[in-house]
């Protein structure tokens, strides 16, 4: 089955989305593009808010939110109960978000990372499980009942 992976970028990220999309496409990876679809400016908040729901909502099993650092979505995204969103610059730092934290989005720089490194760093984040063990007790404590 496919993984289905819901992206959504703001001006700064739009380029690396491109880029992403058309990388992943074909490869046992279900895109689900939320935008946006020009370099046009927007509001990175707007983005992360549309990516989040989409996550929540169950519509995707992961997300990819882009903006010129990752810095401004990762920060809105991880505003939302249930997100547990992981800015990386490299494939290690991705699996460990997802082997120790759990991440459901990863975050990425339009500005920081260019295409052949950003579809790694993708690659090594979906390919990543959580581990569990002492690390769920920890994700736990991010969102108590």
């Amino acid at each position: 089955m496919a993984v289905r992976l819901a992206i959504a970028c703001d001006h700064g990220g739009f380029h690396l989305k491109q880029a992403l999309v058309q990388a992943l496409a074909g490869q046992g990876i279900d895109i689900v593009d939320l935008g946006v679809g020009s370099p046009d400016p927007v509001d990175y908040p707007d983005v992360a808010r549309t990516l989040t729901e989409a996550i929540l909502r169950k519509e995707a099993d992961f997300g990819l939110l882009l903006c010129g650092t990752g810095i401004g979505v990762s920060i809105a995204a991880n505003r939302r109960p249930g997100i547990r969103a992981a800015l990386c610059t490299d494939p290690y730092t991705a699996r460990m978000s997802r082997e120790h934290n759990d991440a459901n989005v990863l975050c990425l720089g339009g500005r920081v990372v260019g295409p052949g490194l950003a579809e790694e760093i993708v690659r090594a984040f979906l390919a990543a499980g959580f581990a569990g063990g002492r690390h769920a007790r920890r994700i736990q404590k991010l969102d108590p009942p």
